[in-house]
């Protein structure tokens, strides 16, 4: 009987094992491993509308509006794109702040509104305003909180377009400060750009981050804008990546000078309250994506007490279960530690082990989150 359930216990252990296994080995790697080069000096091949959303952001504009005004993409020595900013009900002093830069910089432009549209919450309304205001077909995303990585921001973000791509995700990462939240918050972020680029290089994209996302305006009115989710709060980027791409019409661009740079929460009931609104919107996924990640927290989150459970075994029980962990540790680390530099948080490695079985405290905390509507807010 013991032999028996050791058996079952070793067999249950080796698939969860082989299924992460095989999520790093043939879909995670293709982030640790991307070698896209990049042109800094290409000439743009179109013009873009770079837009920002804000609602009381005058200290984060002052911050990091600046350097999206002063990207080198420019033709003949002037500016080959436009930034506007949507300025949402703003009840600081943000409206006179954008008002007071307007004559230093004729490629920037900005839309006031005044009234908040019912029933559609957050910032869909006035992204959709931005978009239907602005002059060009190719469009830049970002938040006002975000500070592009170097002034070629734009230039390879443009590339991503290339091969008639009309989506582009970019990496939106937070700035490195001390503290163990500022390391789970990095982590966080990592693990997911790790996964969604890695599945849109593997011609499964299903969703985008608005802090760095790039996409055709026609794409956006082919698919109606928001109007099938446009009742929620979150969506704006990753329910419509969702939507409106497929395994031929998305770009991935990584690179450091391309990444965009936001200021992390300061305390776990912030950041708490921002990962329950982002979570509550995956339900929404398509079918198929929701299978395979779910497939893949599962699995994620069975795998240490899986293994656990084995190592109450007698050998050779015990021994198999060893080596199947090892082996599954070897190759999670490399390919980790890979995606990391390339990523540009390679100073994480040193705790991705804690941080990995943090993720299975993760799931506990923020699965219900897929249960219950998302608060209507930006």
């Amino acid at each position: 009987m013991l032999d028996n359930l050791g058996e079952i216990a070793l067999y249950f252990f080796a698939a969860v094992a082989g299924i992460q296994t095989i999520y790093y080995l043939f879909v995670f790697s293709r982030v640790a491993f991307y070698r896209r080069k990049f042109d800094l000096d290409l000439a743009p091949e179109g013009p873009f509308s770079v837009i920002i959303c804000a609602k009381d952001e005058e200290l984060n504009l002052q911050k990091n509006l600046p350097g999206v005004l002063q990207q080198r993409y420019h033709v003949h020595h002037k500016p080959e794109y436009e930034v506007i900013v949507v300025n949402d009900n703003s009840e600081d002093d943000t409206k006179y702040y954008l008002r007071s830069i307007e004559p230093g910089y004729p490629h920037y432009r900005h839309i006031e509104i005044k009234q908040a549209a019912k029933f559609i919450p957050g910032k869909k309304y006035p992204l959709s305003i931005g978009l239907k205001g602005a002059q060009y077909e190719n469009v830049l995303l970002t938040d006002a909180d975000c500070k592009p990585g170097s002034t070629y921001w734009l230039s390879l973000m443009s590339q991503g377009f290339a091969d008639e791509k009309e989506i582009v995700l970019g990496y939106g990462a937070y700035h490195k400060k001390p503290g163990f939240l500022n390391k789970v918050i990095r982590y966080e972020t990592f693990f997911g750009a790790m996964q969604h680029l890695s599945f849109a290089m593997s011609g499964m994209p299903y969703m985008g981050v608005g802090r760095n996302l790039a996409y055709k305006r026609e794409l956006f009115f082919r698919h109606k804008g928001f109007t099938s989710h446009q009742h929620l709060a979150s969506g704006d980027d990753d329910l419509f990546v969702n939507a409106a791409a497929n395994r031929k019409n998305v770009g991935v661009v990584i690179d450091k000078q391309a990444f965009t740079y936001s200021e992390p929460k300061q305390n776990w009931k912030s950041w708490f309250r921002q990962k329950t609104r982002h979570m509550s919107t995956g339900k929404h996924y398509r079918f198929g994506h929701k299978f395979v990640l779910g497939l893949f927290s599962l699995t994620h989150f069975l795998f240490y007490p899986a293994f656990i459970l084995a190592l109450f075994f007698p050998p050779p029980i015990l021994w198999y279960a060893l080596g199947i962990f090892g082996i599954k540790v070897l190759t999670q680390s490399i390919i980790t530690y890979a995606a990391m530099r390339k990523l540009d948080e390679s100073d994480l490695f040193k705790f991705s082990w804690l941080m990995d079985i943090f993720m299975v405290f993760y799931y506990i905390i923020f699965t219900p989150a897929l249960m219950f509507k998302s608060k209507n807010r930006w």
